[in-house]
């Protein structure tokens, strides 16, 4: 790795396993700071034969990633520079997660806790993922700010669960707990939350140790699928709805009632749906 020069992510190299623990307090939302360190770093480790696994974790056990930062509300061109480099035919957003989803190396995230929105797609564009039992959550809440999500959940949702179960998420917007993401197919599978720790190292670690060309050749033969067509439809989908007067009130009121704090994100969905009476 050349690039450790990093503020809201700390990455850690043993044995071929790079750990990177999210640290943005106090709820890691996915702001422009973020969203740069991490795409920065996954450049950077992109061609190092020397890091085989990366495994994503949170500084915070309560919140994984958060959802994207709601006070760009009033920043519309915050995210103009990240925009300039993303692939042609994504936002911002969605070039995160496919420049996970398309890592050479095995990306495993451990959810310890919640994440929701851009934190939940993060999680859905990972390799794999491994999710606490009675303690980690994920939910698409982005219906109940007056959009669709914009950064990969329809698309990913879609190759990971049925089209009724991707449609409850998306529009019930609860908060849906491991055992049930486990049984969707939302992540891998739900752990209790004192083996997992152990669980994803230990994974980790053994696949870090397979003989050379053996991990490439595994991503190679299963095919990732091409999902231009689809992000298209949901950036259309999405921006067309952030532009009504509804999302903006809704985004601005939850700030207000106590979204992006510790207090108000624990039980974020019944603070949004207060707004929506």
């Amino acid at each position: 790795m050349t690039d450790t020069d990093f503020r809201k992510i700390l990455v850690s190299l043993a044995d071929g396993v790079a750990t990177i623990t999210i640290d943005n307090p106090p709820v890691n939302v996915l702001d422009v700071p973020l969203m740069s360190e991490m795409r920065r770093f996954l450049l950077s480790v992109r061609d190092d034969p020397d890091t085989r696994v990366l495994v994503f974790q949170s500084a915070d056990p309560e919140f994984f990633i958060a959802h994207v930062d709601m006070t760009l509300i009033d920043e519309p061109h915050a995210f103009d520079e990240i925009a300039r480099e993303a692939p042609e035919g994504l936002n911002p957003f969605q070039a995160l997660g496919e420049l996970l989803r398309e890592q050479p190396q095995v990306t495993i995230v451990k959810l310890a806790g919640l994440a929701r929105g851009g934190g939940a797609e993060f999680v859905a564009a990972a390799d794999m993922a491994f999710a606490a039992e009675e303690r980690a959550g994920l939910a698409q809440c982005e219906a109940l700010m007056g959009i669709t999500p914009g950064g990969g959940a329809t698309q990913y949702l879609s190759s990971r669960m049925t089209r009724g179960r991707a449609l409850e998420v998306i529009l019930g917007a609860d908060l849906i707990d491991a055992a049930t993401a486990e049984r969707y197919g939302w992540i891998n599978r739900a752990l209790p939350a004192s083996e997992l720790d152990g669980f994803v190292d230990r994974l980790a670690h053994n696949i870090a140790a397979l003989p050379e060309g053996v991990i490439a050749a595994a991503k190679r033969a299963l095919l990732l699928e091409d999902l231009r067509d689809g992000f298209k439809r949901e950036h259309e989908a999405w921006a067309g709805l952030f532009e009504r007067p509804a999302a903006e009130k809704l985004i601005r009121g939850g700030l207000k009632a106590g979204a992006q704090t510790k207090e108000g994100e624990r039980n974020l969905e019944s603070l949004l749906r207060a707004l929506n009476m």
